[in-house]
């Protein structure tokens, strides 16, 4: 790797040894936490000393978040309309028609897992199996943790028995405990992986690394039979397709019935943010289950090792890498992973913020990308603005836009004294919030529907009142946004901003 983008590898500021440069990068990572708060004190300072421009603002802020929430259901339609249409096609027999040299390309598959069983690795692994392409064409690597100990070695060997044989090659890797810089999670297992994979069978085969595309897969995730067929058509329709990641829509649907109803509204709305962002790439990276091609992955020397938030990781690490010539294509089509569910309710719940929250720490993508914004000097200026200003006003509208709305509904009329509660501003703002977000509101009515047409099979052991409880559940979106949306995201930001760095959160998976 070239010696003059040292920053690739840098996970935190105290990676660094320069002085000013590890000054800069603590202020970027303190940056996103001091405008949340800073947001959020504003709210309470001008509620109280300008309780009338409070009023006018909120009542734009509402009307600017209904705007917004119909543009998003806009997106959400077209996107959703795309992905249905794609699940009925057969790409296989498309490809076949018209691409050429798709039978030359290899799929490595790598599969991280922790110390989940054959009720999640099963349903993955004959999926996989089902899929509409040809087996001798997959390398299928089974990534365990050796600080889980003999029971991950058992249930690798348990798989390697069982299916091997279906594909080209079959590896079961090993990732060692306690490597001296290593942040033990998905991260460091998957970079193990793929040296692991690059050595002992890509070199040892002379495949060339521009004919394999990886997907890294967690281990929940179900593949729909026509996956792969629809990344090799998209790669293959993809110009320079050696400079994008492949981008399909996760799907939290495989235990969605076995789900409370706050779990299930939970991983609806994430289902369907992913399948709104389908239709804007231009803010998109990488997320969980992805594809992307082997040589990307090599000239970066694999996935980081350090940091939580792998999967979007290494999308700025490419997009860096090649000077900005890097970009995440959607693939508009699904694969299935689990909702997060626990045993018990609260447990659920609990499981629930602890998965928001790691995601919110994605926010430490945040100064690793300005800090080498500032170093690289060959990255278009017009791109450092654009990531910039929308991956920070995302972060930042995740920790504050709901908090906004629910306390400057009520703030002004608390704060602003005797002499503006007397006013006839006062006296109606309550219901002109009220009707404003009832109007964005309306944005369920489209969950409702969505939400019915992609639900897996009911189980016979529930009844039909569960289908009315999957439309009645949507009121719970009010809580949902405020407990599992801004807090989680709001303590990501705090923790990055007071130094307070996070470790990888396993989300454990159950299925009843």
């Amino acid at each position: 790797m070239n010696e003059e983008k040292y920053y690739l590898k840098l996970s935190k500021a105290t990676d660094l040894k320069d002085r000013k440069e590890r000054y800069i990068y603590r202020v970027f990572e303190m940056l996103t936490g001091f405008l949340a708060w800073a947001t959020l004190l504003l709210v309470f300072v001008l509620s109280w000393k300008a309780p009338v421009f409070v009023a006018f603002f909120i009542i734009a802020f509402d009307v600017y978040w209904f705007l917004k929430t119909v543009f998003l259901s806009l997106h959400l339609r077209v996107g959703f309309k795309e992905t249905r249409k794609n699940m009925k096609v057969d790409w296989m027999e498309r490809s076949k028609k018209e691409k050429s040299g798709w039978q030359d390309f290899y799929h490595l598959l790598i599969l991280p897992v922790y110390n989940e069983g054959m009720d999640i690795v099963g349903p993955t692994m004959e999926s996989i199996l089902k899929c509409n392409y040809p087996k001798d064409k997959f390398i299928v690597v089974f990534a365990i943790e050796g600080r889980v100990g003999e029971s991950a070695r058992k249930l690798a060997e348990e798989v390697k028995k069982k299916y091997a044989d279906n594909f080209f090659r079959f590896l079961i890797t090993e990732h060692p405990e306690d490597i001296e810089g290593e942040l033990k999670g998905k991260g460091s297992n998957i970079a193990w992986a793929g040296r692991r994979v690059k050595e002992e069978i890509i070199d040892k085969e002379n495949i060339p690394y521009d004919k394999v595309i990886v997907s890294a897969l967690d281990i929940d995730t179900v593949m729909w039979p026509e996956y792969f067929s629809r990344l090799m058509y998209v790669y293959l329709s993809t110009d320079r397709p050696q400079r994008a990641s492949y981008q399909p829509v996760p799907f939290y649907i495989n235990n969605i019935w076995q789900a409370p109803a706050i779990a299930r509204v939970i991983s609806f709305s994430a289902t369907f943010w992913h399948t709104l962002q389908q239709e804007r790439p231009e803010r998109m990276t990488t997320f969980s289950s992805h594809s992307m091609p082997f040589q990307a992955l090599v000239d970066v020397d694999f996935w980081q090792t350090n940091m939580v938030s792998e999967d979007s990781r290494i999308f700025w690490q490419c997009f860096l890498r090649y000077d900005g010539d890097y970009t995440v294509v959607p693939m508009y089509y699904p694969v299935n992973m689990d909702a997060n569910v626990a045993p018990g309710f609260w447990q659920t719940m609990i499981n629930q913020y602890k998965q928001q929250r790691r995601w919110g720490y994605g926010v430490e993508n945040v100064p690793y990308f300005l800090f080498a914004f500032w170093k690289n000097k060959k990255i278009p200026l017009k791109k450092k603005w654009h990531y910039a200003w929308t991956i920070i006003e995302g972060f930042h509208s995740w920790s504050t836009n709901a908090l906004i709305i629910f306390l400057l509904g009520w703030l002004p009329l608390y704060l602003g004294g005797e002499a503006f509660n007397q006013t006839l501003l006062a006296y109606n703002l309550p219901d002109i919030t009220k009707a404003i977000m009832t109007l964005a509101m309306l944005g369920i009515v489209t969950s409702v529907i969505f939400t019915m047409m992609i639900l897996p099979p009911k189980p016979p052991e529930y009844g039909k009142h569960k289908y009315v409880m999957m439309v009645l559940q949507w009121p719970l979106l009010f809580i949902t946004i405020i407990i599992f949306g801004a807090f989680p995201g709001l303590e990501a930001q705090t923790r990055l901003m007071l130094g307070k760095y996070m470790g990888f959160w396993v989300t454990p998976k159950t299925r009843k």
